[in-house]
């Protein structure tokens, strides 16, 4: 089966296709196979190619494949799930540390992974949720805020930030959503209170109190800015930071949680369900056959445009 391989760190162009052995059914005891249909590109896969996090995954050194998001078809018996069945799941990549990822035509999957995908959505929308939600979800959790607390987004236009607008305002937040120029009527309709134009930390932290002087309650951070958002925050605030290099050194009692999304099927069901609805929107960038993911990177890393960029397998 073909896969793609980080055969060392650096940039986009240490992805590499190759071959390996198609697994075999039952060779994995407690897992089963999935042939995959779409998976996405995370910043985590651009940061961990890069070897931000070399000392984070132990002994493992390339050759490795990266990627947590995945949707397609399951060849396997899973409980409540025959072969054939549409499924979407989220690797737990940095758990795992085995260097098995989603960039590849077919992975072994833990049954508890596994959520169903509706007809209508289609497998490129499914593969852009799972993280993205997981991370959404058990963030807001951490950060605790109650109904009618003020909560800064940054990061709005892309996947995750969109996600977290429209369930902070579900759960009876304000949010201030810091965005592209041109989303700020979506936004509104999805949930927030008031958009800020993304630029320079400090030109964001300015414009955010000039609307909110008294500071925000709590901060989740998708735009990954880190340390520079602080100043926005009340003393006292909490802050969810959704990368090791962006976990901030906070003073003044603001509570910093460091958020590592991890595989929830329940959740991701009854995401896929809101989605199938229209009750909840996602965003896809681009979609991209695997052959061309070194080019998927560079667009991810050059912010070609907000939304999860999608490979075809």
């Amino acid at each position: 089966m073909r896969v793609v391989e980080v055969t060392a760190y650096g940039g986009p162009e240490v992805l590499r296709m190759t071959r390996r052995p198609e697994p075999e059914a039952g060779a994995v005891p407690g897992k089963v196979r999935v042939r995959l249909k779409a998976a996405g590109v995370n910043q985590a896969d651009l940061r961990i190619r890069a070897g931000k996090y070399a000392d984070m995954v132990g002994s493992l050194r390339p050759p490795f494949v990266l990627g947590t998001d995945f949707a397609g078809k399951l060849l396997d018996h899973a409980p409540g799930m025959p072969p054939g069945t549409r499924v979407a799941g989220l690797v737990p990549w940095f758990e795992s540390l085995t260097g098995d990822g989603t960039y590849a035509e077919i992975i072994w999957a833990d049954p508890e992974w596994l959520a169903p995908v509706p007809d209508d959505v289609e497998f490129t929308v499914a593969a852009s949720l799972p993280l993205a939600s997981a991370t959404v979800e058990q963030g807001l959790e951490r950060l605790a805020l109650r109904p009618g607390a003020t909560l800064l987004v940054t990061g709005a236009s892309a996947v995750v930030g969109r996600i977290a607008v429209q369930l902070a305002h579900a759960a009876g937040l304000r949010v201030v959503a810091v965005a592209h120029e041109g989303d700020e009527s979506e936004l509104r309709i999805l949930g927030a209170d008031h958009v800020v134009p993304r630029g320079a930390p400090e030109d964001v932290v300015a414009k955010v109190l000039a609307g909110e002087p008294d500071g925000v309650d709590g901060v989740f951070d998708g735009g990954l800015v880190g340390d520079a958002l602080l100043p926005v925050l009340k003393d006292g605030g909490a802050f969810a930071a959704l990368a090791p290099d962006r976990v901030p050194a906070a003073g003044r009692g603001i509570r910093v949680e460091a958020v590592r999304a991890r595989p929830d099927a329940a959740r991701l069901t009854e995401t896929l369900r809101k989605v199938a609805d229209r009750e909840l929107i996602t965003r896809v960038s681009d979609v991209m056959p695997l052959e061309e993911v070194a080019e998927a990177h560079r667009r991810a890393e050059a912010g070609h445009r907000p939304g999860r960029i999608i490979l075809m397998i």
